[in-house]
């Protein structure tokens, strides 16, 4: 049998579609939890505005378990809670609830270390003009902290290209369902040739872009 004889292009193309809409979404969400998250692990830390040993430890903790579990692991430790925030474990709907939670931790420790490298100055005027805390992250952490936002998020999108290719283990769908299915269940070289090529090609777009708007906003 010639080499591509397995390939139904069709397929590829939803296949593709599927990962996108759970990259695009799960990213989104992830962003949005990531933020907050990181804000108030900068904030809570030791000699910060809202300095909380209790809150910090707290957060910190809940991040690191979320962080120290296998993915594949808390896929179906999720399944549950996934049916009912969702009403499915399967498909693009059903993956997105565990991929939020497992970068989520991951891009809020990235935030955290963006902000730590705005110059201590930076806050300190703001503060001195008068401004509250919120204003400060709206108008002064986060606009400095920008460049390193952006590429925190290149990183963790980069990681949930990984992570949907997993969710296929458990009948998520995309390009990773696609590879075990037909490439690794069913020994079709070439369709498992395809998918992988297409990833790489995805993770190598999205750096690129990361990488451009990283240096966009960087103004230094």
């Amino acid at each position: 049998m010639s080499f591509g004889a397995n390939i139904v292009w069709s397929e590829i193309a939803q296949a593709t579609a599927d990962t996108l809409l759970m990259l695009g979404g799960s990213l989104a969400l992830t962003i949005l939890l990531g933020i907050p998250l990181g804000v108030l692990l900068f904030l809570t830390d030791t000699g910060q505005l809202a300095e909380s040993r209790l809150a910090n430890r707290t957060i910190g903790t809940v991040v690191n378990i979320l962080r120290s579990i296998p993915f594949v692991i808390l896929l179906i430790v999720m399944i549950p809670l996934t049916l009912l925030l969702v009403g499915t474990s399967l498909g693009v709907a059903g993956a997105i609830p565990p991929l939020v939670v497992g970068a989520a931790p991951f891009y809020a420790r990235l935030v955290e270390g963006a902000l730590r490298e705005v110059p201590r100055p930076t806050i300190e005027a703001v503060e001195a003009m008068g401004a509250t805390r919120l204003q400060i992250v709206l108008k002064a952490l986060l606009p400095e902290a920008l460049p390193g936002l952006v590429s925190g998020a290149t990183i963790t999108a980069v990681a949930l290209v990984s992570f949907t290719a997993m969710a296929g283990v458990v009948g998520a769908g995309g390009l990773g369902d696609l590879a075990i299915r037909y490439g690794y269940q069913r020994f079709q070289t070439d369709v498992m040739l395809v998918t992988v090529a297409l990833m790489v090609v995805l993770v190598q777009l999205i750096q690129f872009m990361g990488d451009r708007l990283a240096r966009a906003f960087d103004h230094r």
